[in-house]
Order: structure tokens, then sequence, then C-alpha cells
């Protein structure tokens, strides 16, 4: 039988891509050589979220007072938390197959790989060889944690964030090396738990691609939660010491070293085109992913690409959506993304989130903007909840006063971040905004606020001289 379309990976680019066709009338085929959901929903988004719940409460518990409420003691039961979040995997996991059996996607178990530019070759666990051929091909096979070259990656105690998912144990100490997003939400994570958490990151400062500003306040915030931020300092070895292992650094001024029970590297991830026989084929590609137009079509006709494995923004919501695009524009529809309007989430203790420009971005392409902040402590909801630290922070055109960027460090700043991407999407102006009533006493009162101040019509903001 041949389909119209088969999709190389079952990950939120694939087996999203797989649905969209289906529901334009396509025959799919979807190959997965491991668990559906990729990544994202088995070694990553889900399971990671599901640890941050259990830090959430601990912190939760750890202000019990604040509100009046005394506790006689508590203990975390790591097999507890660990069997909830794979309760959450197994649930979400097997609600992908429902959905791809219903709406009638072949799901192929194995490892693909190019044979041409209309065949997939698939190699089941066992050894059988089946070939998968269809008009179009999709290659969405994802990425890989990256690794760098530092002696002592293997041994023990030397982890990437994958076993760091599966720890059943508390770590009396933790040293990670790497300042991004999982990075930084690992420490706010362990060290909710209890580890004592010192971050290693090459760069000036952490999680690279934010908002300054926001950096700037949320590494304030961490540090005063007793994470240890070090950057600007280059990994030089990892050691087995005894009692533990030790992190040898090149430091800004001197040789640096940490000791920890556990090592975390979190620098960052690489595409994974091993084994997909791009080069027989003659898909182009580099080190930074395969390459494709607007259309997400590679360099060879009737083969598409999409996802991490592409490189760009490597989140799974983009996956997402490239993968509903790319199959929009292969059955004749037209398909795109707006970058410029792709949220982006970091769950620390607050949360950070945005959307559109950074000042930085703004000021490198030569616009005038316009920005106005609006701080959680002003907000009625924010101080009931006992969570004011943070703001939210609104750029708009200098000239247009659309809104072009919004940066959020606060309480559900993941949640809240939506109302941002839809004005950043739909070029809504601040007087648009404005004249939207906002339900009192909420959070998004705040993106309210902030977007007023851009005209100086904010009510509980105090003039600006």
């Amino acid at each position: 039988m041949e389909r119209d379309i088969v999709i190389m990976g079952g990950g939120p680019g694939g087996y999203v891509a797989a649905i969209r066709a289906a529901h334009l009338g396509a025959k799919v085929a979807l190959v997965e050589e491991d668990k559906l959901g990729g990544t994202c929903l088995n070694r990553g988004c889900i399971p990671t979220k599901s640890l941050y719940k259990n830090a959430q409460v601990l912190n939760t518990l750890k202000k019990a007072g604040e509100f009046g409420i005394r506790l006689q003691g508590y203990d975390l039961d790591m097999k507890k938390v660990q069997d909830r979040k794979k309760e959450a995997v197994s649930r979400l996991c097997s609600g992908i197959g429902q959905l791809l059996k219903g709406f009638g996607v072949e799901v192929l178990p194995g490892r693909g790989s190019l044979m041409d530019k209309s065949t997939v070759s698939v190699v089941t666990s066992s050894g059988n060889r089946e070939c998968a051929k269809a008009k179009n091909i999709i290659i969405a096979t994802g990425s890989i944690p990256a690794q760098i070259p530092v002696p002592g990656l293997d041994l023990p105690g030397v982890m990437t964030s994958t076993e760091a998912l599966e720890l059943d144990h508390v770590p009396k100490s933790m040293v990670i090396i790497g300042g991004g997003v999982v990075g930084i939400e690992f420490a706010g994570i362990y060290q909710s738990f209890g580890t004592e958490v010192t971050v290693v990151e090459f760069l000036p400062r952490i999680l690279p691609g934010v908002d300054d500003e926001i950096v700037k306040r949320l590494t304030m915030l961490l540090k005063r939660k007793g994470i240890k931020i070090e950057t600007g300092v280059k990994v030089k070895e990892i050691r087995r010491e005894s009692g533990g292992l030790q992190v040898l650094a090149e430091g800004k001024n001197a040789e640096v070293a940490w000791n920890a029970e556990i090592v975390l590297v979190s620098a960052g991830r690489s595409v994974n085109t091993a084994g997909l026989h791009l080069d027989e084929v003659g898909v182009s590609y580099s080190r930074g992913g395969i390459t494709v137009d607007s259309h997400f079509a590679t360099s060879v006709p009737g083969i598409y690409a999409i996802g991490d494995v592409i490189g760009g923004q490597m989140l799974a919501h983009v996956a997402s959506d490239e993968g509903k695009a790319a199959v929009e524009n292969i059955l004749g529809l037209s398909g795109h993304i707006n970058y410029d309007a792709v949220p982006s989430c970091v769950f620390t203790f607050p949360e950070v989130a945005a959307v559109g420009l950074t000042e930085e971005a703004a000021k490198s392409r030569g616009i005038s903007y316009l920005v106005s902040k609006f701080m959680f402590a002003a907000n009625g909801k924010a101080l009931t909840m006992g969570e004011t630290d943070g703001l939210v922070k609104v750029l708009a055109d200098g000239n247009t006063k659309k809104i072009m960027g919004v940066h959020i460090l606060g309480p559900h700043a993941s949640d809240l971040i939506h109302e941002g991407v839809l004005a950043v999407e739909q070029g809504l102006t601040a007087e648009e905004i404005g004249r939207a009533i906002h339900a009192h006493p909420t959070l998004a009162e705040s993106f309210l606020e902030a977007v007023l101040g851009i005209e100086g019509k904010a009510i509980h903001m105090m003039p600006q001289k």
C-alpha cells in the first residue's frame, strides 16, 4: 500500500503532523522506535513538570507559617514522586496511541532510515525489516543531549537530564554544568528537594536569549533561595574524589573546583540525524540541522523535515506547529510559522515566560520601541497568594504602539503569557488591548496595567516623571 505521507519520529512534531494529515484525508504512517510522545513526553517536558509540581508543593509547605498553618513535619518519598511521574507519562503516552488509532494513522514500530526519496526502511527491535513507501516523507527525529569535550563524563554519578529524572533519592549536592533552560529548571527542582545546587555556566549569564533584565532579576531570586550560580566559567575536567565528584574549571581569574555527589551535564541539545542515511539520499544538512525552505522542504523533492532536527527554536510546541504547517504545504494548503510570536517558558521559582522581541533584539534591529513594566507586588491577587516577586514587561513599537514583546517573571507566567502571544501574533496595539476588561482580582490585571503604561494610562502605577 502506498501512503501519502510517512513520518519518521513520533514526538510532538511527528504525531501532531500525522493527526493533521489525517484531518485532511491523507493516508499516513508514523515510524517510531521508542515510545510515542518523543523526548518531550518521556524524557523532558512532562516528567520534568511532574517533579516541578513536587518541588512547588514543598515550597508551599515551607511557607505554610505565613498563612497561619502549623505543620508538625514532613518528608519526601522519592519512590512516590517517581511513581506519580511515571503514571502521568504513561497516561499521556497511551492517550497519543489512542488518538493515532482513532484518526486511522498507521504506527510502524522500529527505527527508520531513508532508502530513497519515497521509501523508509523500518527495522524493528527484533531485527525484522519493512519498507514503507509514500509520496512524501517527513523527518521528525528530534534531538539528543549535547556532549561537551570534557574528561570524566563517563564517571559514575555524571549524568544527563534523562538520568536525573530517574533519581531514586535526593542527592546531598549537585553541580549542574550549563545554565540554559533545562539546567536552571533542574536547579530549582532539586534545591527545593533539599539538594545543595551549584550551576556552572560558560557564558556571562544564564538563560541566553531571555530578556536581560528578566535574567538579572531571576538570578538574584535564585541566589536568594540558596542556588549558587557561577558564570563565565569553562569546565576543564570531572574527577572522582573520595566521597564524590569534583568539577574543575577555569574561572575569571583563577582555577576553581566544586565537589558534589551528582554532576548533571546540561549543555544543550544536538540534532538527531545519525543513521538516517541523509548523505546517501542527498538531503542537505549541517551541524545545526537539516536544511529546509519556508515550506519545510529539504533539498530532495518529496522529503520534508520539522522540529528539533532542523535546529532553530527547539521547543515542543514549535515542532508541533511546524508539523502542521509542513503537512498543509504538502497537501496544497498554505502553512506558515510566525517565529516572532513563539512563546517560551522556564519553570523556575518564580516562572519565566516570554514572547516576541527582547529589548536587546529590538535594539539590534534598529526598531524604535517603548517599554512599560508592572510589578506583581502591586497586584492584589499576587499579594494574597504570597507570590509578589517579579513583573510583567511589555515592549511596543514606538510609532504604531503595536505590542512587539511580552516578558513575565512571576507567578503563573507560563499561563499569563498567552494573552501576550495573541497580542504579538495579531499585531494588537496598546489601545486595543486596553479596551478589553480584565477580571478583578486576577494576575492578568498585571498584563493590562503594563500595556496601559505604554501610553501613560495605567491606573495602579505611579506617574512617570
